[in-house]
Parts: C-alpha cells; sequence; structure tokens
C-alpha cells in the first residue's frame, strides 16, 4: 500500500526543514509527499527546490490561498497514496519507523483509519514535553462526550475522504474538528488505535495563540457539534475542553 502525506505550509521556514525530514527519511518505501505552501516567498521556495533536488518522491505547489484547510483540501487533490494523512509545518513525526508501524494496521486489519498519540514540545526546545495528549481505543459514544483522537494523527484510506469530502472552509480553526465527527461517526468505517505518539507538535498553534482565537475555536466547536447531530452539545463542549487538564499532568 501507498501512503501519501501532506504538509500546509506559511511562513514557517524555521520549521519546515525539519518537519520535510522526518517526513522523507521515513524507512516505508511506499511514501509520497506533497508540500502545498501558501505564497510565503523566495526562501521556502528555495528550500522546497533544494529538497525536491534531493528526493524523487516530493511534489510542491507554491501559490496564495484562503489557509491552512485550503491548502490541505489542495493537497488532497493531488495525492495518489492508498492511505493519507498530515504532518503540519510546526510538527515533525516521533521516529523514522512510525509510518510503517501506521501501514502495518492497515495491511494488517481491515480498518480504514488509524490514529494515536501526539506531544505538545516546547517550541525551541523540542525534547521539553508541555501536554502529553494519550487517545483511547475507538468508541463512538466518546464522542458525544467531546473526545476525538488527534487529528495529527489520524491516517485514513482515501476512499474516506472521497466519501465524507474534504475541510469545511467556513470554519478557520475548527475544521479539522468538524471533519472527523463526520468521519467517526459513520458505523460503516472502523478504526485501529495505535497506542504510541505518532506526532510531535510544537505549541502556539492557531487554536491556542490568542483568547480571541481560544473564543472562536470553541465557537466552531458548538457549530461542528451540532451540525454533526451530536446528542447535548453544550456538555459535549465542557466536557472536549475538561479533557485537557489532564494530559499536562501525564506529561
Amino acid at each position: 500500500m501507498k501512503i501519501s502525506l501532506i504538509t500546509a505550509t506559511y511562513n514557517s521556514i524555521n520549521t519546515l526543514e525539519t518537519s520535510m525530514q522526518t517526513v522523507l527519511e521515513q524507512n516505508y518505501p511506499e511514501l509520497e509527499y506533497v508540500i502545498i505552501d501558501g505564497d510565503s516567498g523566495v526562501d521556502t521556495v528555495t528550500l522546497l527546490k533544494n529538497m525536491e533536488a534531493r528526493y524523487d518522491n516530493m511534489k510542491w505547489l507554491s501559490e496564495p490561498d484562503q489557509g491552512i484547510y485550503d491548502a490541505l483540501n489542495k493537497g488532497l487533490t493531488l495525492v495518489s497514496g492508498d492511505v493519507i494523512g498530515f504532518v503540519h509545518s510546526d510538527d515533525f513525526l516521533a521516529d523514522s519507523t512510525i509510518v510503517s508501524k501506521i501501514m502495518e494496521r492497515f495491511q494488517g486489519e481491515n480498518v480504514d483509519g488509524v490514529y494515536g498519540d501526539l506531544l505538545y514540545v516546547d517550541k525551541v526546545r523540542t525534547d521539553k514535553i508541555i501536554r502529553y495528549w494519550k487517545s483511547r481505543p475507538f468508541d463512538p459514544k466518546l464522542l458525544n462526550k467531546g473526545w476525538m483522537p488527534p487529528h495529527p494523527t489520524l491516517f485514513l484510506k482515501k476512499g474516506v475522504y472521497q466519501k465524507h469530502g474534504k475541510f469545511d472552509l467556513s470554519y478557520k480553526i475548527a475544521a479539522d474538528y468538524d471533519f472527523m465527527l463526520r468521519v467517526l461517526k459513520d458505523n460503516t468505517l472502523q478504526f485501529s488505535y495505535l497506542p504510541e505518539v505518532i506526532v510531535k507538535m510544537r505549541v502556539g498553534g492557531v487554536s491556542n495563540r490568542s483568547l480571541k482565537n481560544l473564543v472562536q475555536k470553541s465557537a466552531e466547536d458548538y457549530k461542528a457539534m451540532k451540525s454533526n447531530g451530536l446528542s447535548f452539545p453544550p456538555g459535549a463542549l465542557l466536557m472536549k475542553n475538561l479533557s485537557k487538564i489532564p494530559q499536562f499532568m501525564s506529561k
């Protein structure tokens, strides 16, 4: 099976190369890598050209876009793999074998998606753990309690995107959560939990960058819960936010 990984980037030259290296140094042979740049400028394009000259399994596009979800949607139209995942430009894969472990699940089990754990790390000292998002085996009942797997760790078969579509651009911060609810509520799909850290994420993402963004994120989460038919969105939203507290204590 072939896997396609997508990175969306905009003005992330300080972290992009590290992120790309962790993808391109994976030991899984059938890997395609697509980078979508939002017209960051000459430094990013130079990096992409240099990396493309070294690796024949990557391709890239640099042009203006409407934000990260638009960029990810562009990536989805360009990939050809049986399985698709995302590695954001501030994130990096945990080690060089993690894609092989993910693909073992797809090849050994009849599943449509695989997800795992995520570490939030210091922006500069990436060996310093800030928060440990440990997931759990899938149970659809958990969705009504505000549970979800970390989106950067969620890898899905291409057919899931063909069935459920792309990211809804009316969401500016929570399109990933809306998409996951669409997918995880589909009782015809099967998901497997890989109990390992898949992705390390530098702190300071868009959703938690400011109080204004936190408020917008909660509003968009609530909208996604309502539109996807969760039984009691106010309670789910409260539990979703409270569930983050233990993640700071388990690091």
